[in-house]
């Protein structure tokens, strides 16, 4: 049975990494500050959502905001073991917005409920590094299956703790994780809660460990455990192959699925949770088909880290995890086709055009007990479904080189029972322009 690693074990798993990346110093290493580079992002996020049923003073939630994120990574100090430091600072706008059209978690809400005019944040890390090995501490943004901060709004979240990250051993990225607070993407508070999403329950703290491993060429082997304290253990293994028939023809199928249960306290309620997906796509040059299935087995959702994200927003391992709905509700099985496009074989290099739909039934929280996901007792055989279009278009060349433009549209319908416990039907468009400089 897989375990979760003790503090012993995080001992043993440090000093496993340590002395294999002994073999090697930081005698190579350029410089703490030659070394070190900084980005300006420029963000620009539109954010209109219409939702089609009686929600609040009115349907409508509409938000506008510009941004600024700084993000320097410093190199590190040469010897055996390299020290640096990473820090990043933001600085948010208010362009439109007030308390009746608020809030879509792009602007943060005062005490008195209405939103910010600005606001601002900062966070760094201390990080040092053995080889291909790194530790660091402080404000960190992991990026996995069982703990992935968002980066769907203005800002994107992150937490506060410590991570480990490998490439020592040949094919196989390692990366574990001990963290205690987080910052969601509409949030200035550094010390928040570790929240399960669908739960809405917090979590003092949580430790992950996994990686992935390329077995060959073609095929990547995934596996991760992670704690969230006296809420549930969860398990994620994967698989990912590609096979080239030609230099225009591919074929790619990728497997992904989690394992829940309730642990200590179970602050939750019981969870016995199994949800796995598969998709299959077929690329011929500039077109590529997607074909996605999802199951969910458990009488409670599928259920993940959120930091003020709504449904949809947050990093997705699962196929069918789409711009507003997971597809993750009590014994809902849906399916998904995608169709992508990149004009460069038209004349148009840089524009991609992106559309899926995504439809579900045997939505039934009925088995359920007592505990958080109790507002899904109600759904007995729901369904649901949406519809995603995407125009993006990043400009090659001149001074305006990599900024990019992103329209994405949205349609979602649901039935009363789901629609109650979940999302309502919506409506929704969101203009995202984006604009790096690099120092």
């Amino acid at each position: 049975m897989t375990v979760i690693p003790s503090k012993m074990t995080w001992a043993a798993v440090l000093i496993g990494f340590s002395n294999l990346s002994f073999a090697q110093d930081q005698s190579d290493a350029a410089g703490f500050i030659e070394d070190g580079k900084a980005k300006l992002l420029s963000r620009n996020f539109y954010f209109n959502r219409d939702f089609r049923s009686d929600y609040g003073p009115t349907n409508l939630r509409q938000e506008w905001a510009q941004g600024l994120i700084l993000d320097y990574k410093s190199g590190y100090t040469q010897g055996l073991v390299g020290f640096g430091v990473d820090a990043y600072g933001m600085l948010g706008i208010k362009l439109d917005g007030s308390p009746r059209r608020s809030p879509n978690m792009l602007l943060p809400i005062n005490s008195k409920g209405e939103p910010e005019d600005e606001w601002s944040e900062g966070g760094g890390a201390v990080k040092v590094r053995w080889s291909g090995t790194e530790l660091k501490y402080g404000n960190l943004m992991p990026l996995n299956p069982v703990f992935a901060m968002a980066n769907a709004r203005l800002f994107p979240s992150s937490a506060e703790g410590f991570q480990l990250l490998s490439t020592d051993i040949p094919r196989l990225s390692f990366d574990a994780g001990h963290f205690t607070s987080g910052n969601g993407v509409n949030s200035t508070n550094d010390d928040g809660p570790l929240s399960a999403f669908y739960a809405r329950i917090d979590a003092t703290r949580v430790d992950y460990f996994g990686g992935f491993y390329k077995a060959t060429d073609n095929l990547k082997l995934g596996a991760f455990a992670a704690h969230y304290q006296d809420i549930w253990k969860q398990y994620f293994a994967s698989a990912d192959y590609v096979w080239a028939i030609d230099n225009l023809q591919a074929v790619s199928l990728s497997l992904a699925g989690y394992h829940t249960e309730d642990s200590g306290k179970s602050l939750a309620g019981s969870i016995d949770n199994n949800t796995w997906s598969a998709s299959l796509a077929y690329k011929r040059g500039p077109h590529k088909l997607t074909l996605g299935r999802q199951v969910v087995n458990g009488n409670q959702p599928y259920d993940y880290l959120g930091f003020g994200t709504m449904p949809g927003d947050a990093v997705g391992f699962l196929a069918n995890k789409s711009q507003n709905a997971d597809f993750n509700l009590p014994h809902e099985h849906s399916w998904q086709l995608r169709y992508d496009l990149d004009m460069v074989a038209f004349g148009v290099p840089g524009l991609t055009l992106m559309g899926r739909y995504l439809t579900s039934d045997g939505i039934d929280g009925s088995g359920y007990g007592m505990g958080a996901y109790s507002r899904f007792k109600a759904i007995d055989d729901g369904s649901r479904w949406e519809r995603d279009l995407e125009v993006r278009y990043v400009v090659q060349s001149g001074p305006a080189k990599d900024l990019s433009i992103r329209v994405r549209q949205a349609t979602l319908r649901s039935d009363a029972a789901v629609q109650r416990a979940d999302l309502p039907n919506l409506d929704e468009v969101r203009v995202i322009i984006d604009y790096p400089f690099s120092f």
